[in-house]
């Protein structure tokens, strides 16, 4: 049987406990020497606001510009998220950025895209955080429930601290 982890999903969706998941991504990847993926999903806008969009902004590049600036703004906030991550780790734990190997902002479903990154990167297992709805609701989010209901690979969520 074999369950060696040579290459991990880390989605994150930019919220507080995804820096909490990322530590464990990160110890994982160091303890298997593993290849880390990180996955950004921009939730792609429903037809109806595009549709809204293109009747309010007359201007196509300015269209254009307003759908890019989601995923640059999304982009911007990861790289700072990571470099304050990086930043506050102990030397001997710094080695682990250098297991990073892609780094990806993508407008699309988040639950499809991750499956889709996980498959077409050739994924051992997939770690995302939990996400807090509040008390009375469940802790894992819609993305997270349906990437556990349909992946075919190990799927690590890590819950609020």
């Amino acid at each position: 049987m074999d369950c060696t982890v040579s290459k991990i999903l880390y989605c994150t969706d930019l919220s507080q406990n995804a820096v909490y998941a990322f530590k464990h991504a990160s110890y994982l990847a160091k303890m298997t020497n593993a290849e880390i993926h990180i996955l950004h999903v921009v939730v792609e806008l429903p037809s109806d606001a595009k549709v809204a969009i293109q009747s309010y902004m007359m201007s196509s590049k300015g269209r254009h510009d307003l759908l890019e600036a989601r995923e640059e703004t999304a982009r911007a906030h990861l790289d700072k998220c990571h470099d304050d991550f990086f930043n506050d780790l102990p030397e001997e734990d710094q080695a682990v950025r250098k297991q990073i190997k892609s780094i990806n902002v993508i407008e699309a479903y988040p639950a499809e895209q991750i499956l889709k990154s996980s498959v077409k990167l050739g994924c051992d297992l997939i770690v995302m955080g939990a996400h807090e709805k509040g008390l009375t609701h469940t802790f894992l989010g819609s993305v997270a429930k349906s990437v556990l209901r349909r992946s075919r690979i190990p799927t690590l969520i890590v819950p609020l601290p």
